[in-house]
C-alpha cells in the first residue's frame, strides 16, 4: 500500500514538474495582451477643423488639418475621403484640401479618415463629416428638363482664336411656379462665368431658352461645363438647379463642307472637306450614305478619310449624303453631324417636284370627279336635284294650222284651213 507520506511527496514532484511550464504559459499571455494594447504612438487619430466651402459655380473646396494630438512617427500618413452626396464617391490622398466640381442644387456632405499611407497593418482612424446645405427654394420652382448644345464656326476677325464656340440652352418651367417666375442663366467653364444677355420666352414671358452667340469655352477642352438657373417671383422663392456636361457629349458638330462626287462609268468618286472646327483632320470619322433612287435602297460606308471610290450601277440615280464626329483618337465619343445636302448623280433624271405636282393634283381632281358621278348614278341625286316639269293634260283636239298666201297684184289674200283630224287621243303628261 502506498502511504500518505508517498502519495504527499508524489505531488509536490508533479508540481515541481509543471511549474515550468506553468510560466511559460503566464510569459505568453502577458506578451500577447501587451501587443493587443494600442500603442499611444501608433494610434491614428481623425482629422480637425474640416470644412465644405462652395467656391465657384457647381465647384466646392473641401478642406481639413492633421490632428495636433497625432504622436509623430515614422509612418506615414494619408486620408481617406468619402462623398456622401449628391453622388456616392471615394478616393484617397496626402494632401489637407481638395477642389471638386459638383452640382450644388442638392446639397453636399462628405466624410475623411486618417489612414496609413504605407503601412497597411495599422487601424485607420474614425470619420469625421461635413455638410453644405442645398440652398433655400420652394420645391417644385427649379427648372426641369435642361438642355445644352455646342457648336463650333469660323472667327474671321481674329488669327489669336480662328474659331468661335456659340451655346445654347432650353428647359422648361418648374411645375409650381408662378406665374411672374423670371429664370436666369449662367455658364462657367473653367474660370469664366458669363450671364445669359439672349433670352427666348414663353407666352407668359418666362425665360425658356438661351443663345451665347460667343463663349470661352475650348470645344477641345476636357473640362467640364457647369450650367447654373436661378430664378426671381413676388410669390415664393425660386430654387436655383445647376448642372453638369461633358463637352463632347453636347458638341453639334458641324457637317462636312464642299462634298463632290464625280461618275465615270460605273466608278464613283465622292470627296469632301473636314466639319469647321478647332480639331486637326486627323480627328475625324465620317459615314458616306448613297441612295440608289431607281431601286429605293441605300448603303452606308465608314471612313477616316476624306475620299471614297466605289463602283456603282450607272443607269440609276444616286443620291449621296455626308456626315461627321469627332475620333475617339482625339477625345472621348460624342455625337454625329447632322447629314450634309445631297448631291445627285446619274442618269436616271427625275421629274421636277412642280411636275410631280401638277401630276398629283391632276389626278386628285379625276378620282374626285369619278366618285361624285358614282354617288349621284347610285343615290340618283339628278333626279332629286333636278325634279322633272309635269305637263297639264289637254282634252282639245290637235289642229294644224295651214296657212296659204296668195298674192296677187297690189292685194294679199290670207287663206287659214282648220283641218281636224280624226283618230287623234287625247294628250297625257309626259315626263322628260
Amino acid at each position: 500500500m502506498v502511504t500518505r507520506n508517498e502519495r504527499s511527496g508524489q505531488r509536490r514532484q508533479d508540481v515541481i514538474i509543471m511549474a515550468p511550464e506553468l510560466l511559460i504559459l503566464l510569459g505568453a499571455a502577458v506578451i500577447l495582451q501587451a501587443d493587443l494594447l494600442p500603442d499611444k504612438k501608433s494610434l491614428l487619430l481623425p482629422p480637425v477643423n474640416f470644412t465644405i466651402k462652395a467656391v465657384n459655380l457647381a465647384q466646392v473646396l473641401l478642406r481639413w488639418e492633421p490632428n495636433p494630438d497625432q504622436e509623430q512617427s515614422n509612418v506615414q500618413l494619408g486620408y481617406h475621403v468619402k462623398i456622401n452626396a449628391p453622388q456616392e464617391e471615394e478616393y484617397e490622398t496626402r494632401n489637407t484640401e481638395r477642389s471638386l466640381v459638383t452640382i450644388l442644387h442638392k446639397g453636399f456632405s462628405a466624410s475623411v479618415q486618417t489612414v496609413p499611407w504605407s503601412d497597411h497593418s495599422l487601424q485607420a482612424s474614425s470619420w469625421v463629416s461635413a455638410e453644405l446645405k442645398a440652398p433655400p427654394g420652394s420645391p417644385g420652382t427649379e427648372i426641369v428638363n435642361l438642355t445644352c448644345t455646342t457648336n463650333t464656326k469660323a472667327d474671321n476677325y481674329t488669327h489669336f482664336q480662328p474659331y468661335q464656340v456659340s451655346l445654347h440652352c432650353t428647359w422648361l418651367v418648374g411645375k409650381d411656379a408662378p406665374d411672374d417666375t423670371q429664370y436666369f442663366l449662367y455658364y462657367r467653364y473653367r474660370s469664366r462665368i458669363e450671364e445669359c444677355q439672349e433670352y427666348s420666352k414663353d407666352v407668359l414671358q418666362r425665360n425658356v431658352a438661351c443663345w451665347f452667340p460667343r463663349t470661352f469655352i475650348n470645344s477641345k477642352g476636357r473640362d467640364s461645363l457647369a450650367v447654373y438657373v436661378n430664378g426671381s417671383s413676388k410669390e415664393a422663392a425660386i430654387k436655383p438647379f445647376d448642372q453638369l456636361f461633358a463637352l463632347h457629349a453636347i458638341d453639334r458638330v458641324n457637317p462636312p463642307a464642299n462634298v463632290t462626287a464625280e461618275l465615270k462609268g460605273t466608278c464613283l468618286s465622292i470627296h469632301w472637306e473636314k466639319p469647321v472646327s478647332a480639331f486637326p483632320s486627323h480627328c475625324f470619322d465620317y459615314e458616306v450614305k448613297i441612295y440608289n433612287a431607281k431601286k429605293g435602297y441605300f448603303q452606308t460606308e465608314k471612313m477616316t478619310t476624306n475620299t471614297l471610290i466605289t463602283i456603282i450601277d450607272d443607269v440609276s440615280k444616286y443620291y449621296i449624303q455626308v456626315r461627321a464626329a469627332v475620333s475617339s483618337v482625339c477625345r472621348a465619343t460624342g455625337l454625329w453631324s447632322e447629314w450634309s445636302q445631297p448631291i445627285y448623280v446619274g442618269k436616271d433624271d427625275q421629274k421636277p417636284w412642280t411636275e410631280w405636282f401638277l401630276t398629283a393634283v391632276m389626278m386628285t381632281i379625276c378620282f374626285i370627279l369619278l366618285i361624285f358621278s358614282l354617288i349621284c348614278r347610285i343615290c340618283h341625286l339628278w333626279t332629286k336635284l333636278f325634279p322633272p316639269v309635269p305637263v297639264p293634260k289637254s282634252n282639245i283636239n290637235d289642229f294644224f294650222v295651214i296657212i296659204n298666201n296668195e298674192k296677187t297684184g297690189s292685194s294679199e289674200t290670207e287663206v287659214i284651213s282648220y283641218v281636224e283630224e280624226a283618230g287623234f287621243e287625247t294628250l297625257e303628261d309626259s315626263v322628260f
